[in-house]
């Protein structure tokens, strides 16, 4: 017995170091998230020592909640955050209809070039986004398209769509093609077979390109300081930046400024963590 006890306890020891570490990867994961929100809520005396002692990562001493109404208030962030809104949704629901539909044509439709053209697609998985800067601006520049949100939702829909079809591509060729045959013996036609059979069997894909083409978006500063600098508004990006000022600034609203930026991202990816892993182990199991 003595003998078979030592033996669990030798057996424990692994598991208690990968508890530890993993423990200790939590925190150091979790720490930026909660030094970025308690350092929206200090003031710049709090920050840098200034008639108090310094306080950089501990918990506030007065909780400023009023710094949030100022970031909203001082750099128009309601107007920028519905703007980020917007763009993105615009520019996800372009991606998955025409990332959809073009993976159908490729992969479930016979044709000569499918092959070649899914090849085409893929170039641009090879493209930076920031490397097609000036090409772009010169081209909305001559078609009058800069300072208007159309400006932005073009190159992040089209920069987002090779992955969008490389992630459907994944998911659609284990859909078996039976059921495409089932459906024209119903009489059903292509949109009807792609809309009401092959679409509903991609929902992980769905979420994991949106997810995806939000993340491209809502993050991208570049694009959208260059070629949308509207009366009415710009992203939060390029907003959260405005607040610098060039002699003074006033830290604390621009951490709340940044706050209001990053948790969308974060509580949108809790929510669909479900979905992005599913379809990340299919891509595997395929692979």
């Amino acid at each position: 017995m003595d003998n078979n006890e030592s033996i669990n306890k030798i057996g424990l020891l692994p598991k208690i170091l990968m508890y530890i570490l993993l423990a200790f990867w939590t925190a150091v994961n979790i720490f930026p998230i909660y030094w970025m929100f308690t350092f929206s809520l200090k003031s710049n005396n709090e920050l840098f020592g200034i008639g108090e002692p310094m306080n950089l990562i501990g918990l506030p001493r007065k909780w400023l909640w009023g710094n949030y109404a100022k970031a909203v208030q001082t750099g128009n962030l309601g107007g920028n955050f519905f703007n980020s809104i917007l763009i993105s949704a615009a520019a996800i629901l372009i991606v998955l209809i025409a990332s959809l539909m073009a993976t159908y044509g490729m992969t479930r439709i016979e044709w000569r070039g499918s092959e070649l053209m899914n090849r085409f697609f893929m170039l641009g998985l090879t493209i930076p986004l920031h490397a097609s800067l000036i090409p772009v601006f010169l081209a909305m520049s001559k078609i009058g398209m800069t300072n208007m949100r159309m400006a932005l939702i073009i190159p992040y829909a089209a920069f987002s769509l090779s992955m969008g079809i490389l992630i459907s591509a994944g998911f659609m060729e284990d859909i078996p093609k039976d059921l495409d045959e089932a459906a024209k013996i119903d009489g059903c036609g292509v949109w009807r077979t792609f809309i009401t059979i092959t679409v509903p069997l991609m929902k992980p894909a769905v979420s994991t390109v949106g997810i995806y083409t939000f993340l491209q978006c809502w993050n991208e500063f570049m694009f959208a300081s260059v070629l949308y600098n509207s009366s009415k508004g710009k992203t939060l990006p390029v907003g959260v930046k405005d607040l610098f000022g060039q002699y003074t600034t006033d830290w604390g609203p621009i951490g709340a400024a940044l706050v209001i930026a990053t948790f969308p991202t974060l509580i949108i990816y809790v929510i669909f963590s479900k979905n992005i892993q599913e379809s990340f182990i299919a891509g595997a199991v395929k692979g």
